[in-house]
C-alpha cells in the first residue's frame, strides 16, 4: 500500500461538453444539452465550489469543440485549472502544441491535458498502431512544450522544427493525464503519461492496476501519479443517496440506454468491457461493493459507476483510494452543476486538496 489519508489530493469536476448531462439518465433534456452557456455554467459552479480542476471532455461525434471551449472559458476562471481533453487522431502535434501553449498563457499557467488515443474521424486504426501514434504525439508535445528543438523521425510523423516561439507560462509541458486498460494503452501510459487515469472498479482490481502500472513505469525509469474518474451521489443520509441514485434510472428505457452506449466511440475498448463486467457482477440493486453503484453504466459508455452515500461514506471511500495511491479524483454527477454544489458543500471541505504537483 502507498499513500496516506493525510496526504492532499487534486479534486476535479466534469463539464458535459459531450452531451452527457441528465436529470433522468437516458432522457434528453434540451436545457442540459451541450452548449457554450450550459457547459460554462458547470465550470463556473465548480470554480465557485472550490474544485481544483475540471475535465473538459472531447468527442467529435458529440457536443461542442473542446479546444475552442477551453480557450473561451480560460478567460473566465480565476483560480481553477482546466483539464483539456485532446483527441490525438484529430491533431497535428505542432499545431496542438501551439494551441496548448496559447491556452496555458491565457490561463496564467493552469492548463493540464487529457490525452485521448483516438482515431481520425472516418478511419479506424488497429489498437497497436493507434497507441504507437499516440505515444509519438506525446513525445512531440513534450519536446516542443519544453521549449526544445524537435527532430522526430517516427512512423507517423517525421518533423524537424526549431524551438517554438510560444511556450507555456512555466516553459514546460503541462501534465499529461491518460487512461486505458489494454496492454497497448498501459505501455503508452508507462512511457509517456504523467497521471494514469482509471475508471471505477472493486478495491482489489484498482490495487492490481496501480501495482501493474507502477512496475511498467519503473521499467522505463519513470514514476506515475494515479487518478480515479468516478461519478458521485452524496446526500445527507445513505438512504437519501441511494434513493437519488435510483431516481436517476427511474425513466430509463433499456433500449435507449443501449443506444446511448453504442453511440460512444469507445464501445469496444478494454476499459468499457471492464465497466460492463463490473455492472454484470453487481448485486441486484447495482452495487459492486459497498457504496460503489454501477447503475450509471446502464445509460452511458465509459465511466459507469458512482460513489453513493452520505458525506462520511463518500469521504471514507475517497480516503480509501488515497491510501492505495490515488492522488487525483475526477468526479461528476447528474445534473452536473447541482451535484457539484452538493459535493462542494458536503465533502470537499473535509478533504485536504489542491492542484496536483507533477
Amino acid at each position: 500500500m502507498t499513500g496516506s489519508t493525510n496526504k492532499g489530493c487534486e479534486v476535479s469536476w466534469f463539464s458535459a461538453l459531450c452531451d452527457d448531462d441528465y436529470e433522468f439518465l437516458g432522457v434528453p433534456d434540451p436545457k442540459l444539452k451541450s452548449s457554450w452557456e450550459h457547459c460554462r455554467d458547470i465550470v463556473m459552479q465548480a470554480e465557485t465550489g472550490g474544485f481544483d480542476n475540471i475535465l473538459l471532455p472531447s468527442g467529435y461525434a458529440l457536443g461542442i469543440d473542446t479546444t475552442a471551449f477551453a480557450a473561451a472559458i480560460a478567460t473566465m476562471v480565476k483560480r481553477m485549472r482546466l483539464l483539456m481533453a485532446v483527441r490525438i487522431g484529430e491533431s497535428w502535434p505542432p499545431q496542438l502544441a501551439r494551441q496548448i501553449a496559447t491556452i496555458d498563457r491565457i490561463l496564467g499557467g493552469r492548463l493540464t491535458v487529457n490525452i485521448i488515443s483516438s482515431d481520425l474521424p472516418g478511419e479506424t486504426l488497429a489498437s497497436a498502431p493507434r497507441y504507437a501514434r499516440t505515444l509519438e504525439a506525446m513525445q512531440i508535445l513534450k519536446t516542443m512544450l519544453n521549449g526544445e528543438a524537435l527532430d522526430h523521425q517516427g512512423e507517423f510523423w517525421k518533423l524537424k522544427l526549431d524551438p517554438p516561439a510560444v511556450t507555456t507560462v512555466s516553459g514546460k509541458c503541462p501534465p499529461l493525464y491518460f487512461g486505458g486498460l489494454s496492454p497497448d494503452a498501459r505501455e503508452v501510459a508507462a512511457q509517456g503519461a504523467d497521471v494514469y487515469l482509471m475508471w471505477p472498479d472493486k478495491k482489489e482490481a484498482v490495487q492490481s492496476i496501480i501495482d501493474d502500472m507502477t512496475a511498467r513505469a519503473a521499467k522505463h525509469g519513470r514514476t506515475l501519479k494515479f487518478g480515479y474518474r468516478a461519478h458521485v451521489v452524496v446526500r445527507d443520509t445513505e438512504t437519501e443517496a441511494r434513493a437519488a441514485a435510483d431516481r436517476l434510472l427511474s425513466k430509463l428505457d433499456a433500449a435507449q440506454g443501449e443506444a446511448i452506449r453504442n453511440k460512444s466511440l469507445d464501445t469496444t475498448s478494454t476499459g468499457v468491457a471492464a465497466q460492463a463486467a463490473l455492472r454484470e457482477g453487481a448485486t441486484d440493486d447495482g452495487y459492486a461493493e459497498a457504496n460503489l453503484w454501477t447503475g450509471v453504466g446502464r445509460a452511458r459508455s465509459g465511466c459507469g459507476a458512482a460513489i453513493v452515500g452520505d458525506p462520511d461514506q463518500v469521504l471514507a471511500k475517497l480516503k480509501m483510494y488515497q491510501d492505495m495511491g490515488i492522488e487525483a479524483f475526477i468526479l461528476s454527477g447528474y445534473p452536473h452543476a447541482a451535484e457539484a454544489d452538493l459535493f462542494a458543500r458536503h465533502v470537499l471541505p473535509k478533504l485536504e486538496h489542491g492542484p496536483l504537483a507533477v
